[in-house]
């Protein structure tokens, strides 16, 4: 199993904070969050990881970085959606499977376990809001049925997308639609693969999301040694 982490954005609701330093840099009780990040990985053959702005500094820190040995990057010339960062790195995956995860929120480390035993699958987690996210629906099986971004009316909670999945070499070769945003979104990968049945909702026991200047500074105080 190879891993992608999704971090090539700009950070722009935790300026002025990224205005020098990348998102995925930003440092959580002494520690950028991408090493927490890499840190909660299972054992993974090749970590690559997708970068753009302030690359330079990312690309610097995975040199010292000691949890994965091989490791390479690759820059998103232009960024458009998640869906393109992945399919950037077709070219560098190894593996029969690759683990997705965005660069800026925890995971807990044994979520990550669960989530590489499946063949395929989506890491979900109960939020309040689920007008805030895309929320996940199950078949009977436990497995996807679809994705629904921002829905409104929802009784909470519902389980929302928290950026973890598990692909099968084969979501290099999807095509995917251009959005209504002019992006290529990664959830219409999963909506593609679900169709074909037995990608796998994994529910996460623990989630810090790391979006905005106020969760950052909840982040320096609150327990977050489930994240490796």
């Amino acid at each position: 199993m190879d891993a992608i982490i999704l971090a090539a954005g700009k950070g722009t609701r935790l300026r002025p904070h990224t205005e020098t330093t990348p998102k995925p840099l930003l440092p959580v009780q002494g520690r950028p969050i991408l090493d927490w990040i890499i840190g909660a990985l299972p054992p993974v053959d090749r970590l690559v990881v997708v970068v753009n702005y302030l690359a330079e500094q990312i690309e610097a820190y995975l040199g010292k970085q000691t949890h994965v040995r091989n490791w390479t990057t690759v820059r998103q010339a232009e960024p458009r959606g998640t869906g393109d960062a992945l399919l950037s790195c077709k070219g560098v995956v190894n593996s029969d499977r690759v683990m997705v995860l965005n660069g800026d929120d925890l995971i807990g480390r044994s979520d990550l376990a669960k989530l590489a035993a499946v063949p395929m699958g989506i890491l979900a987690h109960p939020v309040d809001k689920p007008e805030d996210y895309g929320i996940l629906f199950r078949n009977a099986d436990g497995t996807l049925a679809r994705v629904v971004e921002k829905p409104k009316g929802l009784t909470p909670p519902q389980l929302a997308n928290i950026g973890g999945y598990l692909f099968p070499r084969s979501v290099f070769e999807l095509t995917l639609p251009l959005s209504p945003r002019g992006e290529y979104e990664i959830t219409d990968a999963v909506g593609m693969l679900a169709a074909t049945g037995g990608f796998k909702v994994v529910e996460a026991s623990y989630w810090f999301p790391i979006g905005n200047v106020e969760q950052w500074t909840s982040a320096q105080s609150a327990d977050v040694s489930a994240a490796g």
